[in-house]
């Protein structure tokens, strides 16, 4: 009986790790994408404007294609974390 509860409390130990990192993980790419289309396209622009990117200014290319390659970027790594952390966890499928 003492061994059943032990497990259990393993387990939820384990299970609150388990999302804790995953939490992390989402909170991180939140703040990533919020400061790089928000704040880079938006908020920054003005400093960003010195700078010329393709022809046009920096702060432009984040708004219209930066912002979009980073959310691509910011998706696979994501996916790629989270398959190590199921495999870490052992709950990968």
């Amino acid at each position: 009986m003492a061994d059943q509860s032990s497990n259990s409390a393993q387990t939820a130990e384990s299970d609150k790790g388990y999302w804790q990192a995953n939490l992390r993980l989402i909170y991180i790419s939140l703040v990533i994408w919020a400061l790089v289309s928000f704040g880079f396209g938006i908020l920054l622009r003005p400093l960003l404007s010195g700078i010329a990117v393709g022809g046009t200014d920096l702060g432009f290319w984040f708004a219209q294609q930066g912002s979009i390659l980073v959310f691509l970027v910011l998706i696979f790594n994501y996916a790629w974390r989270m398959n190590k952390l199921d495999a870490e966890y052992g709950v990968e499928e």
